[in-house]
């Protein structure tokens, strides 16, 4: 049986998700602090987790930065005010999505079974690597080097790397990106595309890569540019 732990300081919230939840045929772990939210991640090892930005003990971004230190359990942030900052930060720290308050619980679910549907179907994907000038990719070694480089990239951002790298040259739009890496269920907007195309490139910097590098086509979308 499917393990979801919810966790939110608000009583009502973790009611009503809780019961959406076990309609779906969850099992329902909950936590109201974010103490208690990375020690049951931590011991129960849940198959996913929807996590408020807002709690006491430990926020909800502390509480992903632990649980991302030793697990790659899939993680959907929820935040009330719905600032970009708090989703761009949310997924800078290795969220895999991020949901606004107030929500419907039926879209929370909605969020949820998408994104266990695409990490069932990655996992049914053998050993994946790929290289390309000096750039590899061990997306289930979840490694990404640049000349022998490490390069820390959140799971999105790697995944989205190894879809350009797949098709040099390849123009993607963003809804392209959308549906590709973050599924046709997904709520969000081309924002969301953007927002990791700035932090890839801010990281990829770091290294030099001169034979390659990730272009945006005025108008269209973005694509990995190769040189001679």
């Amino acid at each position: 049986m499917t393990k979801i732990l919810i966790a939110d300081d608000h009583q009502k919230i973790l009611e009503i998700l809780g019961e959406y939840a076990k309609k779906e045929g969850y099992e329902v772990l909950t936590a109201n602090n974010g103490e208690d939210a990375l020690n049951l991640t931590l011991k129960e090892k849940p198959d996913i987790v929807l996590l408020d930005v807002m709690m006491p003990k430990k926020d909800g971004f502390e509480v992903c930065r632990e649980i991302r230190k030793t697990s790659m359990v899939p993680v959907i942030m929820i935040t009330a005010r719905g600032e970009d900052f708090e989703k761009i930060m949310g997924l800078d720290i290795g969220a895999d999505d991020y949901i606004v308050k107030p929500f419907s619980p039926g879209e929370v679910m909605a969020r949820v079974r998408a994104l266990l549907r695409r990490i069932e179907e990655e996992e049914h994907i053998e050993d994946r690597v790929l290289n390309l000038k000096n750039l590899s990719i061990h997306l289930d070694r979840f490694e990404t080097t640049i000349d022998d480089v490490p390069i820390p990239l959140t799971k999105k951002e790697m995944e989205m790397l190894w879809l350009f790298a797949s098709y040099p040259g390849k123009v993607f739009t963003r809804d392209n990106l959308l549906d590709s890496l973050w599924g046709i269920d997904y709520f969000g907007d081309s924002r969301t595309v953007d927002s990791h195309i700035k932090r890839l490139r801010a990281k990829i910097k770091e290294q030099p890569h001169p034979e390659w590098d990730i272009v945006t086509v005025r108008g269209v979308g973005y694509k990995l540019e190769t040189t001679p």
